[in-house]
């Protein structure tokens, strides 16, 4: 298989009623220029999955950083080059997929500590606004659903660039990183050190290093 292949990329239709190309109430930042490549990305596109990690760290004991990712998800993307806040962005994550690199440690998180994948096996990032803040860097704002429980979230969004690939697919990279309080989604368990603190941060940052391929050109 190249490492191009698309064999592992996925997509989601869009709801009927989710126009991908609705205004947002957010609109550009005033007085921000837009580079004039952006437009040319115009689109729908997907995240290509073999090239792209959708991930989280989380402080372990006080002391190291214990890092993950999720192998299996779905996404809609839609990209408005001349005007950002009608982009638009719709993840789909399957938590049963993660990954943390110990078995026993994502039995756990799988399990009713955490995640509870069997009563609620997909986590859920629709985006609500996006805003052009100035270069090659966007602010996403979207609503977060984890254990049935749906709260805001704010992503940090860089643009790293578009390529035409051996394989003739047109690609674009983008990273987004977000941190938020577990607990605020019911992940509350945890267990205290003898010394002060807890075994498991409250706190978790979520990464998206995204190779999106373009699924559809705009019309």
């Amino acid at each position: 298989m190249g490492i191009f292949s698309r064999r592992q990329s996925a997509t989601i239709e869009p709801t009927p009623d989710a126009d991908l190309r609705t205004p947002f109430p957010a609109g550009e930042a005033a007085g921000v220029a837009l580079d004039p490549a952006l437009r040319a990305l115009t689109g729908q596109w997907t995240i290509d999955r073999p090239h792209s990690r959708i991930g989280f760290s989380v402080r372990h004991a006080m002391v190291t950083t214990v890092r993950g990712a999720f192998a299996e998800y779905d996404s809609a993307l839609y990209f408005d080059g001349a005007r950002p806040s009608r982009s638009r962005a719709e993840i789909v994550i399957r938590v049963a997929s993660v990954d943390s690199g110990v078995e026993q440690r994502d039995a756990h998180l799988i399990g009713a500590d955490f995640f509870d994948a069997r009563r609620y096996p997909e986590m859920v990032f629709r985006s609500t606004s996006t805003v052009h803040e100035g270069a090659e860097t966007f602010r996403m704002t979207g609503d977060l659903t984890i254990r049935d429980i749906t709260r805001p979230v704010e992503l940090q969004l860089d643009y790293l660039g578009s390529v035409v690939d051996p394989f003739g697919y047109e690609r674009a990279g983008f990273d987004a990183t977000t941190t938020i309080d577990r607990t605020d989604w019911g992940l509350v368990y945890n267990q205290r050190l003898e010394a002060g603190g807890a075994m498991v941060s409250e706190k978790v940052r979520l990464q998206f290093d995204i190779s999106a391929i373009r699924s559809m050109p705009p019309e």
